[in-house]
């Protein structure tokens, strides 16, 4: 069984605070020089934690990932031709 997450992009002001986001969710990315934190949480939970970040005085802005709402499958995706015969040539 897999859950649904969501990334959410956390900007906030010093390197500092951290550790107190990181317990809002799984840290996948922090930038020291941009200032701003990657981490995921469940989809069914965004609401709720973006609240509680938005309360914290450090927090500047929270952006959501639109991943999970991308399609990923595509339809009518046809191979270039000139690639199809190198392939059959073995180049």
């Amino acid at each position: 069984m897999r859950t649904n997450r969501q990334g959410l992009v956390v900007w906030f002001q010093h390197m500092k605070n951290l550790k107190q986001i990181k317990r809002f969710g799984n840290l996948i990315y922090a930038s020291k020089k941009l200032k701003y934190a990657i981490i995921y949480v469940n989809q069914s939970d965004v609401n709720q934690v973006e609240n509680k970040l938005n309360r914290l005085p450090f927090v500047l802005k929270i952006e959501h990932s639109y991943k999970p709402f991308v399609r990923t499958d595509f339809e009518n995706a046809l191979p270039d031709k000139a690639k199809q015969y190198d392939y059959k040539m073995g180049i």
